[in-house]
């Protein structure tokens, strides 16, 4: 092994029974005072707090030695982001799923498939819907804003309608995450 990663043997066995470094049993002890810490924070402190905690008890470490430390113990804060959903949870019904997940189609303008998603920004978020047609997988319609009401998914599909002016065409839509698939014929 020791040919394969050109060392030598005397080299790899005084790298075997060397002590360890001072910066190793300091960050033994960093590690121990950051579990600490994040047991009495009822491991809800991430990286930012800790540090903070550790310039109040005047203990000078740097923030990226406290995360690779704690990325290394397995240590993590819990998140308080907000997170945004797009289904509603009114109680009504789905509609039929029509398609049921067979989405191969013989020509144009049979089948639409749509679908929303949202882009964060320093403003906040941004809103898209898009209606794809499912035998050319093309965009046929799309819409953007920066709220979810009905008129976002409304403007997409009226796009793709007044474009295309399709007859009989299904439009199929996942409903979000929560709630069953669905589609209708428009």
């Amino acid at each position: 092994m020791c040919t394969a990663l050109q060392v030598s043997e005397s080299g790899y066995h005084a790298w075997r029974t060397r002590p360890a470094s001072k910066r190793q049993l300091d960050d033994a002890v960093l590690l121990e005072q950051i579990r600490a810490i994040h047991q009495r924070s009822r491991e809800t402190y991430g990286t930012l707090r800790i540090h903070a905690e550790l310039q109040a008890m005047d203990r000078r470490v740097g923030r990226k030695r406290v995360a690779r430390l704690m990325r290394a113990a397995g240590l993590a804060g819990v998140s308080r982001r907000r997170w945004c959903t797009t289904t509603q949870a009114d109680g009504s019904p789905p509609a039929p799923d029509l398609v049921e997940r067979d989405f191969t189609v013989e020509g144009p303008d049979q089948l639409w498939v749509a679908d929303i998603t949202y882009v964060p920004t320093w403003a906040g978020f941004l809103y898209l819907a898009v209606v794809l047609d499912a035998w050319s997988r093309r965009v046929v319609g799309w819409s953007m804003a920066t709220h979810l009401r009905t008129e976002l998914v409304l403007d997409a599909l009226n796009m793709a309608v007044t474009q295309r002016r399709p007859e009989g065409v299904v439009h199929h839509s996942d409903h979000g995450c929560r709630r069953r698939r669905g589609s209708g014929s428009v």
